[in-house]
């Protein structure tokens, strides 16, 4: 045997030097770069790991590094006094992959709403969202049949990744899209959450409450129809493209009275203004026509136009009676709000009713003015201070996708949606196709539910169009 040959020659020492143990962090870094790409090692240092054995003789190894994360994941997730797993039965690509579900789940609980088949004329384009699809999170249709746990999404606490889908999609896609992951409040959160996936944002209505609903519908419309017919060329500013504004009020009235509401104070701008008078407030249809024809001579005439007019009255509800005050309004779209706060707030010292179950505001906002009119978010930012506080508003977009000047999203606004604003006070927004009144019903008692429970401002988004003038 050669000098060269002896295992404690110089020679065979030296070639084994890099080998020792005080290098072993560097060798351990120096394998796991060539487990993840032989190219980024040295030539000799490569033909040294090919020559390794193989694991049980034919498997290539794996980064150390994802197996020591992985045993410490299963370390967190596992519960005090658990049994330890055999070896066996853990799938780390089964593991991984059940984070990117969950990480799915969360995907679509942050930008659902921008796949939401909400715009009722089809006009606008939704976009490709790459979070909301399964290659992006390393999943794929061969994934579709096997089962994962669902983490905090509502429902079964297990479930195949096509049922998850079936289940996130019609919650957050349909004709309801949801924005409120913004809050920071994660009670709020989960209160929301619970409510649309407990019912995969489906309404369920009984059959009295679908026969109110259309003939709140139908009296809305034959309204429409009658003064397009009787007084052409005048003007009404017309409800027709949103005439779910009218169940979606009547609802919320009738909502407020269960949860023990005793006045509502409404304000508005003119874009269906004559409908709520006569089909929420009971003014009747002959004032609204003598006043079309001129012949209005009541010793409490102000001498403003009827678009602009106040109203008050009661309607009965489960819960007794509810007043009902309509605010005069002038031509600014927006300066009635602070007013409406101003007379709800009395309302409520008035009758010691510091959480505001028995006063409640709701103001009804066109889709560019919310966007475009300071007073909106000078109005939002006294929501909550100790001075000014309603104990939170409902706020009801009639959004008929066009601005008095404008004909395209691209000049009306910079924002995605124009209730974009109202993410400062972190109030949930509720958009929903004002062509489904069953959906909008559906927004309207989550809507309301949430500003009972928890005193804050909520935002529906009512998605529709525009017919007449």
């Amino acid at each position: 045997m050669s000098q060269d040959d002896n295992p404690k020659s110089m020679q065979a020492l030296w070639r084994s030097s890099p080998l020792a143990g005080a290098n072993a962090a560097y060798l351990e870094a120096l394998y796991e770069r060539y487990l993840r790409d032989p190219g980024l090692v040295a030539a000799h240092w490569r033909d040294y790991f090919d020559s390794l054995p193989r694991v049980n003789g034919t498997e290539t190894d794996v980064p150390h590094s994802d197996i020591r994360r992985e045993f410490r994941n299963l370390a967190r997730r596992r519960p005090p006094g658990a049994a330890e797993r055999p070896a066996e039965a853990i799938s780390l690509d089964h593991e991984l992959k059940q984070v990117r579900v969950l990480q799915l789940i969360n995907a679509y609980r942050f930008r659902g709403h921008q796949l939401a088949e909400l715009d009722p004329l089809g006009l606008t384009k939704n976009p490709e969202i790459p979070e909301l699809t399964l290659a992006h999170h390393g999943l794929s249709e061969a994934d579709l049949n096997l089962r994962f746990q669902t983490g905090s999404l509502t429902g079964p606490g297990e479930a195949t990744l096509a049922e998850i889908l079936d289940t996130l999609e019609r919650t957050y896609c349909h004709h309801i899209g949801v924005e409120y992951m913004h809050i920071t409040n994660t009670e709020e959160k989960r209160w929301i959450q619970q409510r649309l996936e407990s019912t995969r944002a489906t309404p369920d209505f009984d059959a009295d409450a679908r026969r109110r609903l259309l003939y709140k519908l139908s009296a809305a419309e034959g309204l429409e129809h009658y003064l397009h017919a009787k007084y052409v060329g005048q003007k009404r500013f017309s409800l027709e493209g949103g005439e779910s504004l009218i169940p979606l009020l009547d609802h919320l009235v009738q909502r407020a009275g269960e949860h023990g509401a005793k006045e509502i104070v409404l304000g508005m701008a003119h874009r269906g203004r004559l409908n709520v008078l006569v089909n929420v407030l009971s003014k009747t249809p002959r004032e609204l026509f003598q006043e079309f024809e001129g012949r209005n001579h009541s010793r409490e005439r102000t001498g403003d136009v009827k678009y602009h007019q106040g109203f008050s009255s009661d309607v009965q509800t489960a819960g007794g009676p509810v007043h009902l005050a309509l605010a005069f309004n002038p031509s600014h779209l927006e300066i009635v709000n602070p007013v409406v706060e101003g007379s709800v707030r009395a309302r409520q010292e008035r009758r010691n009713d510091r959480h505001g179950q028995q006063v409640l505001p709701v103001l009804i906002h066109g889709d560019a003015a919310f966007a475009g009119q300071g007073v909106v978010m000078e109005t939002l930012n006294m929501s909550q201070t100790r001075g000014f506080s309603t104990k939170g508003t409902v706020h009801i977009v009639i959004n008929n996708q066009i601005g008095f000047t404008t004909s395209t999203l691209k000049d009306a606004r910079s924002t995605l949606y124009c209730t974009d604003v109202a993410k400062m006070v972190n109030a949930p927004i509720l958009h929903v196709n004002g062509d489904d009144p069953e959906m909008v019903l559906f927004a309207t008692r989550i809507a309301l539910d949430y500003r009972m429970t928890f005193k804050k401002d909520v935002v529906i988004d009512l998605v529709c169009y525009r017919r007449h003038g």
